[in-house]
């Protein structure tokens, strides 16, 4: 028995009326591209704040380290005080708040065990309460290599508060380069 050559039977390839075959490869693209198209919405979607005041990713700000000439590394003692001062563990149910601002971040560096720091005020800008608010810094080389990323905490912070931070750097000043920051909290 033969088939006529527009059958489906026993083909991956299907007559359309016009008599154009469409075969797997146009179904895939189409499949592909209702992915994409649906990725781009959701993007799209959350891109913004939304309506909780709740931003959907962090964004941050750079800032430039320029340690003192006289800057030297911690001693052995300094920096077991510092690291036991120094917070690198992210919170858990932090995210970015509209709420909250950085108002004013810069490198410091203190003599004694604090060393390089990153200081800094955060404000409560919303009409709610902050339950906790976390600082983030990630601290880079002359290459723009990420050397580590360190934290501060606070909790409850009230509508208009401002917390002044102090984020404390474990790495030698001689290799820091720049620096970003971030704010995240938890809502009330």
């Amino acid at each position: 028995m033969t088939r006529p050559p527009n059958s489906s039977h026993g083909s991956s390839h299907s007559a359309r009326p016009d008599g154009t075959r469409r075969d797997g490869r146009y179904r895939r693209r189409f499949l592909a591209s209702l992915g994409l198209g649906a990725t781009a919405a959701l993007a799209g979607c959350t891109s913004g704040e939304s309506t909780l005041g709740v931003e959907t990713g962090p964004s941050y700000e750079r800032g430039q380290i320029d340690p003192p000439s006289d800057a030297g590394n911690r001693s052995a003692e300094q920096l077991t005080a510092a690291a036991a001062l120094a917070e690198q563990e992210p919170q858990e149910g932090v995210t970015p708040l509209n709420r909250l601002e950085i108002t004013t971040h810069e490198f410091t560096f203190e003599s004694g065990f604090k060393g390089s720091t990153i200081q800094g005020t955060i404000e409560n800008t919303g009409s709610e309460r902050v339950r906790r608010a976390e600082v983030r810094v990630r601290v880079y080389n002359e290459m723009g290599e990420q050397l580590g990323r360190y934290l501060s905490t606070n909790g409850d912070l009230d509508s208009g508060d401002v917390w002044a931070f102090t984020v404390v750097i474990l790495k030698s000043p001689s290799v820091l380069d720049e620096y970003d920051i971030t704010v995240l909290g938890t809502p009330s």
